[in-house]
């Protein structure tokens, strides 16, 4: 696949599931879309009739705790999009709709190899436009307390550096750091798990979150020992999961990234911070295209097939 072109799915992809946090049941299906597309979600299903499509964008990002949240309860809202955008990202897919009936998305086995296993069984294919980037030309950084985040230039590719710091030892200290290509996503991060410590279980409950997590999937900490019977997928599962979690909130710069990201002890809402600290300042970014890549219309069958006027938007 020539990775100037844009890219798209070759047909419909559709997966049930239940929510980890809302523990509701819900379908999406991945509808092929047409150049500079993007990613857009079109969440159905709503109490007043309405449907909504939500641009899956870090202006549009709503929360962050405990899973990255687009759109507003209101009006229509999305949450839980990491895993998926993720996916996306990882096997470098442009432009996507995804059509959701309800407000959470599923959880899956905790990772994002389905989502990959879908989206191989339909394939994918180009939508003959160029590829564009987003340059970092100048380092931005973010801090909370020990935390912190930052994008900086590189002279090609998107690498991250991800480490974690946990107080539990069977979580510990670890670090993933390496580019991200197709290749390496598939092979060393797809299959990472969703964690979460047993200590914390009754605190989300009350808190309304994790009502529909189990060990079919999310991985489940004890003090001492992974309670989960078949163990860990990888020996540092819980770092190669915070590199999932930490492409799939970076995917929603809207374009693809060259740069370096470097987090430690992030999450969901430094991944998203440090993106509004690189759109903050125009001098921060530029906008690249893939040089020589052909032009072409692109053909009917790529077209989502819906009238912008038929739905409320969040674009």
């Amino acid at each position: 696949m020539r990775t100037n072109q844009q890219i798209t799915l070759k047909g419909p992809a559709t997966l049930r599931g239940i929510g980890v946090h809302s523990g509701k049941p819900v379908e999406i299906t991945l509808h092929p879309a047409a150049a500079n597309h993007g990613i857009c979600f079109l969440r159905t299903g709503m109490p007043t009739g309405h449907d909504r499509l939500i641009k899956a964008h870090h202006a549009c990002v709503s929360a962050t705790e405990l899973c990255t949240v687009i759109g507003d309860v209101e009006s229509g809202a999305v949450a839980t999009i990491e895993h998926l955008m993720s996916a996306l990202y990882g096997l470098g897919i442009d432009n996507v709709l995804v059509e959701i009936d309800g407000p959470e998305m599923p959880i899956l086995d905790g990772s994002a190899r389905l989502y990959v296993e879908a989206i191989d069984a339909v394939g994918i294919t180009t939508c003959g436009a160029p590829r564009r980037w987003i340059k970092v030309l100048r380092t931005v950084r973010i801090e909370v307390g020990r935390a912190f985040a930052e994008l900086r230039p590189i002279d090609r590719g998107f690498r991250l550096d991800v480490e974690i710091d946990f107080d539990n030892p069977v979580i510990g200290r670890s670090r993933k750091a390496m580019d991200l290509n197709p290749a390496a996503y598939r092979r060393e991060i797809a299959g990472a798990r969703t964690f979460g410590m047993m200590k914390d279980v009754e605190r989300y409950w009350k808190a309304g979150f994790a009502l529909g997590a189990s060990l079919e999937n999310t991985v489940a900490v004890g003090d001492n020992a992974v309670v989960n019977p078949e163990g860990l997928r990888y020996a540092d599962e819980f770092v190669r999961h915070k590199y999932l979690d930490a492409v799939g909130d970076l995917a929603l710069a809207g374009l693809p990234i060259q740069g370096a990201y470097r987090s430690y002890c992030g999450g969901h809402r430094m991944n998203v911070g440090v993106l509004d600290a690189l759109f903050a300042d125009r001098a921060n970014y530029t906008i690249i295209e893939a040089p020589g890549a052909r032009r072409e219309t692109a053909r009917p069958e790529f077209g989502v097939g819906l009238s912008l006027a038929a739905f409320a938007s969040d674009l």
